[in-house]
């Protein structure tokens, strides 16, 4: 038995338009690739993109939380208070809790008391010692300079969250105020502005002396605290300020 093959003849211009249809449909199949590969990578730059901007918001909000913590930390500083409220009493392992040790400076709680401690702070550069400060001249925004900001979070310049107040940080808390190292975690300072006024609301309300707020200072003396939390991430600082008036408990 013989079989005999046979060849059809192909017309030239029949495989000219094959050729053509080949090459329309490969530039169709790259341009799709291509397509579907923008797509994912710009899928994956949004997606990268989120999550940055997530990451950024959740260290500052860390980093604003922990500067609030520390504001209220210098606040039970400067009232001789324990962070439950109640009076600051001494630590029998830690002297600087409740600023007992007298060679270092405090929060004076007698007039005659200022003169000396503005002398011990003026001898200092900067004017502040252990968190206790002089009223600034000049630039306010002292965090805004980093060699003026390295001489301002030096160790024994400014204080850190519970080192004077026995304040404890535990897992749960926030992991900024639990950090010590250089140039890292939070700080806070406090500045000691001599007041003189016998009363603040009179010159809204009436010019009657009983219509005033009388702030029953003992000494006179207001303050000013600044507190910087630096987050996990490079570029996050929060600058809180407050002020703060010890008043005295007798009228």
């Amino acid at each position: 038995m013989t079989l005999l093959l046979t060849r059809t003849p192909v017309h030239p211009a029949q495989a000219l338009h094959r050729s053509r249809q080949r090459g329309i449909a490969l530039m169709i199949v790259l341009v799709l690739v291509l397509v579907s590969a923008l797509l994912a990578l710009w899928g994956f730059r949004s997606s990268a993109l989120n999550e940055a901007l997530v990451g950024n918001d959740a260290d500052y909000l860390r980093a604003f939380e922990a500067a609030q913590a520390l504001i209220q930390d210098a606040e039970l500083d400067i009232s001789g208070k324990r962070p439950d409220g109640k009076d600051c009493l001494p630590s029998p392992t830690d002297a600087a809790i409740c600023r007992t040790d007298k060679d270092g400076v405090w929060f004076i709680d007698e007039q005659q008391l200022l003169g000396p401690l503005i002398n011990r702070l003026s001898a200092k550069n900067p004017p502040c010692e252990q968190g206790i400060c002089l009223k600034r001249t000049g630039v306010q925004d002292f965090w805004n300079d980093k060699a003026m900001l390295d001489a301002m979070t030096a160790d024994g310049v400014a204080a850190r969250y519970g080192q004077f107040t026995g304040a404890t940080t535990g897992d749960a808390s926030n992991p900024i105020l639990a950090n010590r190292n250089a140039g890292e975690g939070g700080w806070y300072w406090v500045e000691i502005l001599q007041y003189d006024g016998e009363g603040v609301g009179g010159g809204v309300v009436k010019s009657d002396q009983i219509d005033k707020l009388a702030l029953r200072l003992h000494p006179n003396l207001v303050y000013r605290i600044t507190a910087i939390a630096r987050g996990r991430k490079p570029n996050t600082q929060v600058v809180l300020q407050s002020t703060y008036a010890r008043q005295t408990t007798t009228d």
